[in-house]
């Protein structure tokens, strides 16, 4: 099988000052294109380093992929290395780069300075695929030091990303590629720990060149992926199929999606399928959920509104939760979710209401913990409510209340529609 090291370059990500995400676009357009990724490394400003690493990968490795240390300063330093280690004697100008320098430059409204000219230059050992979205072109080097083939990308993001279908249309068109097949469900409601123990004959049993991976998140849960490599595509969907039907048949409602997903994705789908919408009563989560089902394309179609109830007094005078309720059973309780949703519910006038209240944290209270949180889903069948605890920080504690009371608005979205 082919396989392939994605190098990322630059003082920036290895003092976290820049998130590095060109790693996670290359490796999952790689995969898709069967080439497996080995290993992921960041490198600093250190020329020696640079020269050390890509030589030792490129004699390892069939594809070196890099992203950064190609812009216009004295800082960027990969062209250089690039130069040395593929034996190339000199610069010479692209044209299809320079040309492209002009464009963007005059497009900007910038004077071309010989900074930015130089840019075009490339080691004389090197192919070019034009960038269109910068001015520093992506460069190719083949069987360099009689080893693997380099792919050097711009460290900006958009600029790496848009490199990436003209990446995998060359590598494609020089390497032998393999099928390779991933296969994701969505689960929510169970400890990885605890779902690991329940479908340990399910995996235990599965067959030597098929391999499940745990993947936990506490906003989607977790997600269950079976990956195949090599052998015959379909023969392996097929295959796969089987033994994913036979892992939804132990997990029931567990499973939310069939895909690689989320919980606001699952709802929404539910909430348009039955023609029904939806609003949002939140006090401890502070708008996440109202932010979590907007961040879904579409979801205007089904969602009214919400109102973030943070104080006492906005949820007597705008939800309508009665005071005597909120003395007799405190905020943080079963009877105040319910009339949270019920009171979203009427003044939105949406067929469903999802509400929270809980102690995201540092503190407690007299009557609860820190980490409780009670939930309330009101719909045209009548309101329910769930309670949780969980024993995180502030901020994850918030996210893991609002996942919670999405799967709780599912689990009754599926049962009711």
């Amino acid at each position: 099988m082919i396989d392939a090291i994605v190098c990322t370059i630059g003082d920036e990500i290895l003092i976290g000052q820049v998130v590095d995400t060109n790693s996670a676009q290359l490796a999952q357009a790689l995969e898709e294109a069967g080439i497996h990724v080995k290993r992921m490394i960041s490198i600093g400003d250190d020329r020696q380093e640079i020269a050390s690493v890509l030589q030792d990968a490129l004699a390892r490795h069939a594809i070196v992929i890099t992203t950064g240390g190609l812009g216009p300063t004295k800082d960027d330093i990969t062209k250089p290395v690039l130069g040395q280690i593929s034996g190339s004697k000199g610069y010479v100008v692209h044209p299809g780069q320079l040309e492209m320098v002009h464009k963007i430059l005059a497009k900007r409204g910038l004077d071309v300075l010989p900074s930015n000219l130089a840019q075009a230059q490339v080691p004389d050992r090197a192919e070019v695929i034009v960038n269109k979205l910068g001015t520093a072109p992506v460069m190719v080097f083949r069987n360099v030091q009689g080893g693997g083939t380099l792919y050097a990308l711009p460290g900006v993001p958009h600029e790496a990303v848009g490199a990436i279908p003209d990446i995998m249309k060359d590598i494609c068109s020089h390497q032998p590629t393999e099928s390779i097949l991933h296969r994701n469900i969505m689960v929510y409601g169970m400890a990885e720990s605890a779902l690991s123990e329940r479908i340990a004959p399910w995996e235990d049993a599965l067959p030597a060149d098929m391999h499940l991976a745990y993947l936990p998140n506490p906003l989607t849960g977790i997600r269950l992926r079976l990956s195949v490599y090599g052998g015959n595509a379909e023969e392996n969907r097929i295959r796969v199929e089987e033994q994913m039907t036979r892992l939804k048949s132990l997990l029931g409602p567990l499973v939310y999606a069939d895909k690689d997903s989320d919980l606001e994705t699952t709802v929404g789908e539910l909430l348009v399928k039955g023609g029904k919408t939806l609003s949002a009563a939140e006090s401890c989560t502070g708008g996440e959920i109202a932010h979590l089902i907007t961040s879904v394309p579409g979801s205007s179609a089904y969602f009214l509104g919400s109102v973030t109830s943070y104080a006492v007094s906005v949820k007597e005078a705008v939800l309508g939760v009665p005071s005597s309720t909120i003395e007799n059973f405190g905020v943080v309780s079963s009877e105040v979710a319910a009339a949270m949703a019920e009171g979203v519910r009427r003044v939105t006038g949406s067929d469903y209401a999802v509400s929270t209240t809980g102690l995201a944290g540092p503190s407690g209270d007299e009557r609860n913990p820190v980490g409780t949180v009670w939930i309330g889903v009101a719909g045209p069948r009548g309101t329910r409510t769930v309670s949780y605890c969980y024993k995180n920080d502030r901020k994850r504690n918030i996210e893991r209340f609002a996942a919670s009371a999405l799967n709780f608005l599912r689990l009754i979205l599926q049962e009711e529609l």
